[in-house]
Parts: C-alpha cells; sequence; structure tokens
C-alpha cells in the first residue's frame, strides 16, 4: 500500500485564532505569539498487490482499520512531535471526484489505480515570530469637563 500526501492546505475552521501569550514569559515584557497554523492533509493510498482482488480486499482492509482508528490519540501518536500533548489527529475518508482523480493521475503520468483519499485534521503548526509587549505600568486619565469640549 502507497501513502501518497498529495495536498497540504490551511484548515479554514481554525483560521483567525487569537494570538497566544508564551510562558514562561521573558523579563521585562510579555510576549505573544501567532496561534499554530491548524494544516488539513489530504493522503492517497493505493494497493500494489499485482492481483485485483488482492488489491480490493486491501482497500476494504484499510477502510475498516482508518474507521475504527479514526482519532489517534494519547499513546497512539507516541515517536512524534505530538506525543504527550492533548492533541488528537481526525482521519476521514474523502473521495475525490472523478474529475480530480483524473488529475492527480495524469499528472503522475501512470493509468488510473484503484485509490482511496482521506484527509488528516487538525496538524497544528507552530508559529515563529514572537512579538513582545512592555506591560502598562502607569496610567493617567485627564477629565476637562463638558466646557472645555466647546
Amino acid at each position: 500500500m502507497t501513502l501518497f500526501l498529495f495536498e497540504t492546505v490551511e484548515d479554514p475552521s481554525a483560521r483567525n485564532r487569537p494570538k497566544v501569550r508564551v510562558t514562561p514569559p521573558p523579563p521585562n515584557g510579555i510576549a505573544f505569539t501567532k496561534p499554530p497554523m491548524a494544516l488539513l492533509l489530504r493522503y492517497m493510498l493505493t494497493p500494489w498487490s499485482g492481483d485485483r482482488l488482492t488489491d480490493h480486499k486491501l482497500v476494504g482492509r484499510t477502510l475498516q482499520v482508518l474507521y475504527d482508528g479514526a482519532i489517534l490519540s494519547g499513546t497512539q501518536l507516541q515517536g512524534t512531535s505530538l506525543a504527550g500533548t492533548n492533541q488528537a489527529l481526525k482521519v476521514t475518508l474523502s473521495p475525490l471526484t472523478l474529475e480530480e482523480r483524473a488529475r492527480v493521475w495524469y499528472a503522475i503520468e501512470k493509468p488510473y489505480r484503484l485509490s482511496l483519499t482521506y484527509e488528516v485534521r487538525v496538524v497544528n503548526l507552530d508559529a515563529e515570530a514572537v512579538e513582545l509587549v512592555t506591560p502598562v505600568s502607569q496610567r493617567s486619565v485627564n477629565y476637562l469637563g463638558p466646557e472645555a469640549a466647546q
């Protein structure tokens, strides 16, 4: 079975999140960073057994395994940077239209093969830019009254 990452896009459902406060804060200030970029990864799985019946069995078994284990979290993420975090990866069958499939197979210059396409979300990619902000140490309010406005 070949696992082929064919598209990486930003997950639109996780856009426009507020900035995240960096902990521990740097001395003499507060630091903020952008929230992690939420990515949506699209994969194509293609069996290569050399026998059509075996290919169909492989596709069926793959569907079962990915349906039963559609959410990967906790100890299942060991060996990755997500191990020990509260992150979860959601694996969803995401069929392409016939036209989209034709484009993929045309691009790799091979005849069409039996295949499955899945989406994996949300993979968070941490931001590197940090914005330093100096906290307000004092403030003053001056009230001139309604006469001053004229």
